[in-house]
């Protein structure tokens, strides 16, 4: 029988004043997963940079947790993330027992944001073990990239480009309001299922514009840069303790959109269009992986994973490994965890306002 966290505490506190020796490993561990199989499920695609984030997790969580289960990563896809996180909200933790996890990314918090109708889950009911923080870069053709003079985008604007998206509720919106911010014509073809099928686009030439989170870039196009066939345009940059936008720590030597933004005429850096933007950076960037529980986990299921996470960060090779593949970015646990949650699923009433009558006028979108 687990024992809840009162419970197993005076379970303690008697054994100790009996004189029984208890392992600490056994009290600490709250739920044994030997011999199970761990499904993490992730709502997108398995070429997208959240199947990259999973499965450089996914080996090292194994071994983190009691019992060392074996985690496998299993892809959802479908209406943009909203398939899957519908699926995890009637899941429920009595039927898996631990054995059953989700992650979720930027675009499955903004359609929750922005009062998508497609939505039927609830983040109150679920519960974070771990949050990450990532960045985001956009690039272009060679040809394209050098029409750019400095960090004036302004010659761009001649061109016609096309962009593979995922949906103008998702994630999509950052780099599509800073697009068109940037005063550039930018059609998306909506409808992919991961942002690294619409980096396959570009690369196919199908698309002349593309953005990537900073896992999908560092291991999808940071080839095709070496390669010559793309260059960087910006990173949406990261938030200083302040909260001002900041060069993004993993892209240290890219401009951010608020540089391009102020060295190109006419797109302005304050104002509702900014405030909108920045809100959802916010909400979709600085936490915008997360690994949640099912509704009704036991505190001790919450306090195993979130231990397990801890023990993945505390490995002494950790930044080294991670840097790579993931970024340099907060990896969050515990309150820091609740923290991010909170931060990723709340914006200003005035942000919301604004981009849902954007999405309106810019491209028919109604959540009204």
């Amino acid at each position: 029988m687990v024992l809840n966290k009162l419970a197993r505490k005076l379970a303690l506190s008697v054994m100790c004043a009996a004189g029984t020796m208890v392992p600490a490993q056994a009290i600490a561990e709250g739920l044994d997963l030997a011999g199970k199989t761990v499904e993490w499920v992730i709502p997108f695609s398995e070429t997208g940079g959240s199947a990259k984030w999973a499965n450089f997790y996914a080996p090292l969580l194994s071994e983190a947790l009691p019992g060392t289960p074996t985690v496998v990563v299993k892809f959802m896809p479908g209406a943009g993330s909203t398939k899957g996180a519908n699926w995890f909200q009637n899941q429920k933790f009595g039927d898996s027992e631990g054995t059953v996890i989700f992650g979720s990314s930027g675009s499955t918090q903004f359609p929750y944001l922005l009062g998508d109708p497609r939505v039927r889950y609830e983040y109150k009911d679920w519960n974070v073990v771990l949050a990450s923080g990532t960045g985001g870069v956009a690039y272009l053709p060679p040809d394209l990239a050098g029409k750019m003079n400095g960090n004036d985008a302004s010659a761009l604007r001649e061109t016609d480009f096309i962009y593979g998206s995922q949906g103008a509720t998702r994630l999509d919106l950052v780099p599509l309001l800073a697009w068109e911010m940037l005063g550039l014509n930018v059609e998306p073809v909506f409808g992919i299922k991961g942002r690294g099928d619409g980096r396959l686009m570009f690369e196919r030439g199908e698309a002349n514009i593309d953005y990537q989170t900073s896992s999908s870039y560092l291991k999808g196009v940071t080839p095709l840069v070496e390669a010559g066939t793309a260059v960087p345009m910006m990173s949406w940059g990261a938030l200083d303790a302040e909260g001002n936008i900041v060069r993004d720590p993993t892209f240290p030597d890219m401009p951010t959109f608020k540089e391009v933004c102020e060295a190109t005429e006419g797109c302005e850096t304050s104002g509702a269009k900014w405030d909108a933007w920045k809100a959802f950076f916010i909400a979709g960037f600085p936490a915008q992986k997360m690994v949640f529980l099912p509704n009704g986990a036991s505190q001790e299921a919450i306090d195993t994973y979130s231990k397990a996470f801890e023990t993945v960060k505390a490995r002494g090779d950790f930044a080294e490994i991670s840097s790579g593949r993931l970024g340099k970015y907060p990896q969050m646990t515990g309150t820091e965890a609740d923290g991010a949650l909170k931060s990723a699923t709340e914006v200003p009433g005035s942000a919301k306002e604004f981009v849902v009558g954007w999405l309106q006028e810019r491209y028919g979108v109604s959540l009204k």
